[in-house]
């Protein structure tokens, strides 16, 4: 029996899964398109469109999980790195958006381990029992 079968509360879910697996990998989904020639992002806006994506993704599981220090210290570790990998570092668009999507996968997994999503709104729901009454 867990926490949230006892409190009546469900976690909050994506797709059936925990919110910060799933935003980490969209966040790294984001970094490898926005190499894609084909959207005509030039390096400076490709860094832009990574970092700001960041900074959501950092802010989306930090209200979506718990202990939410964690989750938020750890999002602004990614958006960090991934703003020096856009404009601090000497690095192609390629190598900042691997480093991106490298970070991404890392901090997710680090992240996994150390948070639970937090819980979502009761359901309503009602018990019945047979409770004889005597007076």
């Amino acid at each position: 029996m867990t926490l949230n079968d006892i409190s009546g509360k469900k976690p909050v879910t994506l797709f059936g899964q925990e919110p910060a697996v799933i935003l980490y990998v969209a966040n790294a989904l984001v970094a490898f398109l926005v190499t894609v020639p084909q959207f005509g992002l030039t390096e400076v806006s490709a860094g832009y469109v990574m970092t700001i994506v960041s900074g959501l993704v950092a802010l989306a599981v930090a209200f979506l999980t718990r202990p939410w220090v964690v989750s938020a210290l750890t999002g602004a570790l990614s958006t960090i790195l991934a703003g020096l990998a856009s404009f601090g570092l000497p690095l192609t668009e390629q190598q900042s958006a691997t480093f991106v999507i490298l970070v991404s996968a890392v901090l997710g997994l680090v992240l996994r381990a150390n948070v639970s999503p937090s819980a979502g709104p009761v359901q309503p729901t009602a018990l019945v029992e047979n409770v004889t009454v005597q007076r």
